[in-house]
This record gives C-alpha cells, sequence and structure tokens, in this order.
C-alpha cells in the first residue's frame, strides 16, 4: 500500500526532480506562465504556492530561503517585488492550471500553469480573413509563372 507517499516522482531521481521542479517555478517567475504536462504542472503548484509565502513574510531569512531553494537571483527578486505585492491580499491559491488536451508527439496531457492576479497576456491572432487571402496570392503566382522544361 502507498499510504503516506506523496512525493510525485516523475520518472526522476531526487536530485533531478529538484532541479526541474526548481526551474519550472523559476521560469513561472519570470514569465507568468508555463506550458508543460500536467504532472509537472501539478508538481510544481505547491511549490510556487510556498515561494509566495515565504514571499508574504517579508523576512531576510523568507529571502534566503527563497534564493536557497531556486538558485536565481533574478527570480527571487521578482518574486519578492512583483509578484508578491499581487497576492497580499489573496489568503491562498496563487496559481492555476489550465488543461490544454494532448501533446501531438507522445499524447502526453498538456496544462498551463499561471498566476490567478497576473496581468492578461495577449495572444497574436491574425484575421481569418487575411489568412485566406494570403494563400490565394501564392497560387495565383504560380499559376502566372509558365513551367520550364529541360532541354535534353
Amino acid at each position: 500500500m502507498r499510504h503516506q507517499k506523496k512525493t510525485v516522482k516523475l520518472g526522476r531521481s531526487q536530485a533531478h526532480r529538484d532541479a526541474l521542479l526548481s526551474n519550472q517555478v523559476c521560469s513561472l517567475i519570470i514569465h507568468q506562465r508555463i506550458r508543460t504536462t500536467l504532472a509537472k504542472a501539478k508538481a510544481a503548484r505547491p511549490l510556487a504556492e510556498k515561494m509566495v509565502t515565504l514571499g508574504k513574510k517579508g523576512t531576510l531569512h523568507a529571502r534566503r530561503t527563497a534564493a536557497a531553494y531556486l538558485h536565481q537571483p533574478a527570480a527571487v527578486k521578482k518574486l519578492f517585488d512583483e509578484i508578491v505585492p499581487r497576492s497580499a491580499t489573496r489568503a491562498g491559491g496563487y496559481t492555476r492550471i489550465i488543461k490544454l488536451g494532448p501533446r501531438k508527439s507522445d499524447s502526453a496531457p498538456m496544462a498551463v500553469l499561471e498566476w490567478v492576479d497576473s496581468a492578461p497576456v495577449e495572444v497574436a491572432v491574425e484575421p481569418v480573413a487575411e489568412a485566406k487571402a494570403k494563400p490565394a496570392k501564392k497560387s495565383a503566382a504560380k499559376k502566372a509563372e509558365p513551367k520550364k522544361k529541360d532541354a535534353e
């Protein structure tokens, strides 16, 4: 029976898993959202929330504890200066996981891990009318060119 064995192993050794999750949390802090597998997102979520809880304490010890886990001074600075003030009034639940569906290559379930209080990220989407017009121009250009035959 697997009583009290909560650690998600992710098919890695402990050192590799710790490094992976630390990098995932750093990427989440720096980029505000990350696209990863559902298992990795579920494993990184509690660690990201613990980093925000450390940031809410605001002490030198909390900053050093976060720096010891994250290993990236830029991520620690951004966590304490930008992310924690946004989440100051929230009692918990600083992140959300949005399921995306299977990955094409290996059908692994994918997800987006992002901060709940983050500013909305604009996604550039080109209009449908322009997308249909572009292939028509290319096909017209191909028809206009005469086909060259090799003289042998």
